[in-house]
């Protein structure tokens, strides 16, 4: 039995090794230099606990995040652990000062966690294994492939590509919400008890009203719920708890709609993208840009 055991080991170093026997030893191409410069700049940043960091683990977990799967360590762990990699990178300023014990995978993992979150928006754009080969290179002391001033060079290009690439994305998101809140619209009007403005903004009346309608530069209460096309609500007054804004600090579709309402009324509301938050969207995400929104509003006051 301990033969067989003594034989798993030797196969897994071998593998290990062979692994690390593809390590690269030019870069060759743009990509292989941003993924070596990425994986760099991960050393740097965590250079405090490198001495504490399991490579395997710290590559385990950052692709298990990058995938988008729950964290390989647990909350109470996850505390624990950064505790006491705190308490260590402490004691080591400090001549003659104890170590706390800590457990090397733990500290992976940890990390792993983090660094994968941070590149799941890149992944498609470096290749992982050459970003653990800098990162296993910086940590265990060796020559990197890239001088400082290379990689500077190189960082800069990559970050002038990624906004290139942010930006395209943006307008084809922008573009699609704008075909898709259109065709929606064209289909909607035909609705029956649908009613669309001179601007564009759609709607229907759920319950009339019948009290006084609000004017520019009064304040209303409401209570509302907002969604996405597809249903996916962004915003609402939760727990039926009214909120009281000024009609000029709202977007232009609920400053029109809320202007056809009485007092009591509840009206939903589609808003054309150019009517809400137009190609901007939300800085959140939440509303992207040209997006068409579904209100239901009730009127509750005018003050």
């Amino acid at each position: 039995m301990k033969g067989f055991v003594r034989g798993i080991a030797v196969l897994l170093t071998l593998f290990a090794l062979s692994a690390h026997a593809q390590d690269k030893t030019k870069l060759l191409t743009e990509r292989d230099k941003a993924s070596y410069m990425v994986g760099m700049d991960i050393a740097e940043s965590n250079a405090p606990i490198g001495p504490d960091v399991d490579i395997a683990a710290f590559e385990r977990a950052m692709r298990n995040a990058m995938a988008g799967k729950p964290p390989l360590i647990d909350d109470a762990t996850a505390r624990k652990t950064s505790e006491v990699l705190m308490a260590r990178i402490g004691a080591r300023n400090q001549p003659g000062a104890k170590l706390p014990e800590i457990s090397k995978v733990d500290v992976g993992l940890l990390a792993g966690v983090e660094w994968g979150r941070r590149l799941a928006p890149i992944q498609d754009q470096v290749d992982m294994p050459v970003v653990m080969q800098a990162i296993r290179t910086a940590f265990s002391g060796g020559k990197p492939l890239l001088s400082a001033e290379e990689a500077t060079i190189v960082r800069q290009e990559f970050d002038t590509k990624l906004n290139a690439l942010a930006v395209s994305r943006a307008q084809q998101g922008a573009d699609g919400n704008l075909k898709k809140g259109e065709e929606f619209l064209a289909k909607n009007k035909l609705q029956k008890g649908v009613f669309t403005t001179r601007s564009g903004l759609q709607y229907m009346i759920l319950r009339q009203g019948a009290g006084m309608r609000p004017k520019p530069g009064e304040r209303v209460t409401v209570l509302y719920r907002g969604t996405l096309l597809d249903g996916t609500e962004f915003d609402s007054t939760q727990d039926n708890q009214p909120r009281t804004f000024a009609l000029s600090q709202v977007i232009a579709g609920w400053s029109e709609g809320l202007s056809m309402m009485p007092v009591g009324g509840k009206y939903r509301f589609w808003i054309p993208g150019d009517l809400a938050y137009g190609s901007s969207g939300m800085p959140d995400g939440h509303i992207g840009p040209n997006a068409t929104l579904v209100f239901d509003v009730e009127l509750l006051g005018v003050e």
